[in-house]
């Protein structure tokens, strides 16, 4: 297994319930191939430039470890949803 770190940003407009949600969406399916550690949540933060007329976003950092595959699928899985503006996995390893 290695070590990723996923960032992602959320729509601002949606409530704390259904941001809480897509966060434990994310972690399940993490969950379901590797091991989701603890979100780190950086709140609304002001983008460096708009994104479909949004100016600001509500980041997410969240460290997992999972296989080579698991990165590929979550990748996937966030470009369909439409309440993420934003995402990125970087693998944390050293080479």
């Amino acid at each position: 297994m290695r070590d990723y770190e996923l960032l992602f940003v959320l729509d601002p407009s949606l409530d704390e319930e259904a941001k809480a949600g897509l966060i434990e969406k994310v972690k399940e399916v993490i969950s379901a191939g590797g091991e989701a550690g603890e979100a780190d949540v950086w709140g609304d933060r002001k983008l460096a430039y708009n994104i479909g007329k949004k100016s600001t976003g509500y980041y997410v950092v969240l460290p997992f470890k999972a296989d080579a595959e698991l990165p590929k699928e979550l990748d996937r899985r966030l470009r369909i949803n439409e309440n993420v503006m934003r995402h990125i996995i970087v693998c944390q390893d050293e080479e």
